[in-house]
């Protein structure tokens, strides 16, 4: 551990599992005061067996409940949102009903969060706000993505309407748009294929490998730290060359 975030107080959505999890943890071995949230109680309970130093049962398309959270909270310095849903199929699949939970859950949760947290960032002096978008919808299009890629696309601009506003108050808000990251998520979405699914998502990737949740937890470190003091507004790709 060399307490890249010592001192440092962070607040993490979706934490249960896949990058929320592997970046909250992450976080914890830098030094960090990690406030872990989820709807997921069982996954809480192994990361604070972790570590881990809260956490709390969370939904974040809840908006009274995120206030309420963000109230008994206080001041954090980093605001990671990794929550989100992965719809499939075309615009023939996506009934009123997907595309309104999908921009609720991917879109406006991330809405919700930052608008609960920046105050107090702002008092503070600012803070780190990392969105987890996708390289789909970004920067590529995906087959049976039209949903999920309109919600990520979404989140990019978000993310940059955020860094500009507060550009000069020291907040910095950036995005991670991985490519396909093996998750507990992903590999559902594989096994639903049938036999020959992981395998499918292994072949779209160059490297010829399925990316970690550690290795996005890895940049989403970077973006968290001093480290990256200069940088905001940008959507960062790490997706294994897929959009090449």
């Amino acid at each position: 551990m060399s307490d890249r975030l010592k001192g440092k107080r962070a607040f993490v959505t979706a934490a249960a599992a896949g990058i929320g999890r592997a970046s909250a943890l992450a976080f914890t071995r830098e030094g960090a005061t990690v406030i872990a949230t989820d709807i997921d109680e069982v996954g809480l309970a192994a990361l604070k067996k972790e570590g881990v130093a809260e956490t709390h049962t969370l939904n974040v398309r809840d908006t009274a409940a995120v206030e309420a959270m963000a109230k008994r909270t206080g001041k954090v310095d980093i605001l990671l949102n990794a929550a989100g849903f992965v719809h499939n199929g075309t615009v023939l699949d996506c009934s009123d009903a997907d595309w309104d939970f999908s921009f609720d859950l991917n879109v406006k949760s991330m809405h919700r969060t930052i608008r609960a947290f920046l105050p107090l960032m702002l008092e503070g002096g600012g803070g780190s706000i990392i969105n987890i978008a996708s390289a789909a919808g970004v920067f590529k299009a995906a087959p049976n993505r039209y949903v999920y890629s309109a919600t990520k696309a979404a989140v990019a601009a978000l993310t940059r309407a955020v860094a500009a506003d507060f550009i000069t108050k020291g907040i910095r808000c950036n995005a991670i748009c991985p490519g396909t990251i093996e998750t507990p998520s992903m590999l559902d979405r594989a096994a639903a294929l049938g036999a020959g699914g992981r395998e499918m998502f292994v072949s779209r990737q160059p490297m010829g490998r399925l990316g970690t949740a550690e290795e996005i937890a890895a940049l989403a470190l970077y973006l968290a730290s001093d480290e990256s003091a200069f940088t905001t507004g940008v959507a960062h790709i790490i997706d294994g060359g897929w959009t090449l």
